[in-house]
């Protein structure tokens, strides 16, 4: 039993200041700002990878790297881990903050693995989307 491929990937980064954090992504490596979250943003690094840096992670001990899965499927991915021996640690649960739906698990070495839906109309992983 295998789970269907991911719809894209995200690896979120702690940043001390967003806007210097901004011009360097955008402005120095002119990577593609696809979504301004307030205290979050996403840059696109490949067709379907992403990267996104964020003030609200450096506070939280033990979450400073995020590695995303986006998946409209998060329940299916819960239960297939599970299944599989897994744990998910917290969700799935919606939270508005950020317009997604969304649980975590942890590697084998504690890094934080999140399973995530965008519900925000702004993200479009599809090749007609909004960017």
């Amino acid at each position: 039993m295998t789970n269907p491929p991911a719809d894209a990937q995200i690896t979120f980064l702690p940043a001390r200041d967003l806007a210097a954090s901004r011009e360097f992504y955008e402005g120095v490596l002119g990577l593609q700002l696809v979504l301004d979250q307030a205290s979050c943003l996403i840059f696109r690094t490949t067709d379907q990878a992403y990267l996104g840096v964020c003030e609200h992670l450096e506070p939280l001990a033990g979450r400073s790297v995020v590695v995303t899965i986006v998946s409209d499927d998060v329940d299916g991915w819960c239960s297939r881990i599970e299944e599989r021996g897994g744990t998910v640690e917290t969700g799935p649960e919606h939270n508005d903050r950020f317009s997604i739906y969304h649980a975590f698990v942890r590697d084998p070495d504690g890094h934080h693995i999140e399973i995530q839906r965008f519900d925000d109309p702004n993200w479009s992983t599809s090749g007609g989307g909004q960017w």
